[in-house]
């Protein structure tokens, strides 16, 4: 099935005109030639049905391209869902629940859902840890201060106090991916697990000169610009990249999605990162490398509990 460019949802839809057509579709992306795979035993044969499922031959179970995946379980239409993904991967800041719940005709409740779902599988973009030169930086995502009611205003809350937001640290390899992490606190504790976890050890690091990146000193080759004393770069050592992604981050936060909890702020985080790693993609890349990467499911239970 050759699918062309999604230059629009004009031209989404008219590439899959039907249900059908969007099971095919994901048969051929999530299965090697469009050959079924049991969800239950990948190495047992699989019989077709005839009425749209297969029978896993070991197990004696019944599926189809859904079990196992992020549509698992849903009422929804695939081809809603197709028009969600397209929505959310194609767009340069994502999409709002309240306006996907209008340009699919479900509930806020369901939009809402579909884009968690959607963004549970962003987190797996990395396939192998950073090297090279890598910038490290932290930020704190929350609404400025000064723009609360007075009777919400937070005291003392100003610089890396984190009272009234939550912080974030990133790790971007020049040229390369971007990984960020929502962690407790910005103490060298809780910044030196997530770069020993994602950075390789022969990479140089380049960072300001927080106190929370002491420790990484001692383990990597580590250079530091100074900006309380004013210092932004100081020949190859520099934080301009993953700085200018913490405004893309915060404008479409506040932008579009306006408030995000502290809960379910990781899984934001992850979809820009996954539009940043993905920049080089055009639309079908993306849309086909969510398709391919579904086997990624959340249930509402877990998101609301």
């Amino acid at each position: 099935m050759n699918i062309g460019k999604f230059n629009s949802l004009y031209d989404l839809l008219e590439s899959f005109p039907t249900e059908e057509s969007c099971i095919k579709y994901l048969e051929q992306q999530r299965w090697a030639n469009g050959i079924p795979v049991s969800p239950y035993d990948p190495t047992s044969k699989v019989y077709n049905r005839g009425d749209g499922m297969y029978r896993c031959k070991n197990t004696g179970k019944n599926f189809n391209v859904r079990i196992g995946t992020l549509f698992e379980g849903s009422k929804v239409p695939l081809r809603k869902w197709f028009v969600a993904i397209y929505e959310i991967t194609s767009r340069k800041k994502g999409i709002s629940s309240i306006e996907l719940s209008k340009r699919i005709s479900v509930t806020y409740k369901t939009a809402w859902f579909m884009n968690h779902r959607i963004r549970e599988c962003f987190g797996i973009i990395l396939e192998e840890k950073l090297d090279g030169e890598v910038e490290l930086d932290e930020t704190f995502v929350g609404g400025k201060n000064k723009n609360r009611h007075c009777s919400k205003r937070v005291k003392n809350s100003q610089g890396r106090s984190f009272k009234d937001k939550v912080p974030v640290m990133g790790m971007l390899q020049r040229g390369g991916k971007l990984v960020c992490k929502v962690v407790r606190d910005t103490s060298y504790k809780s910044l030196t697990v997530p770069i020993l976890k994602t950075v390789k050890r022969t990479a140089t690091l380049f960072s300001d000169e927080w106190c929370g990146y002491k420790t990484i000193s001692k383990l990597y080759e580590h250079y530091i610009v100074d900006h309380g004393h004013g210092q932004y770069v100081d020949e190859d050592a520099y934080t301009n990249n993953i700085e200018g992604f913490w405004s893309i981050l915060k404008r479409g936060l506040t932008g579009i999605y306006n408030h995000t909890s502290k809960k379910h702020l990781q899984r934001y985080v992850n979809e820009f990162c996954f539009r940043y790693n993905t920049r080089d993609f055009d639309d079908v890349s993306r849309f086909d490398w969510l398709l391919c990467n579904s086997n990624y499911r959340i249930t509402f239970q877990r998101l609301i509990k």
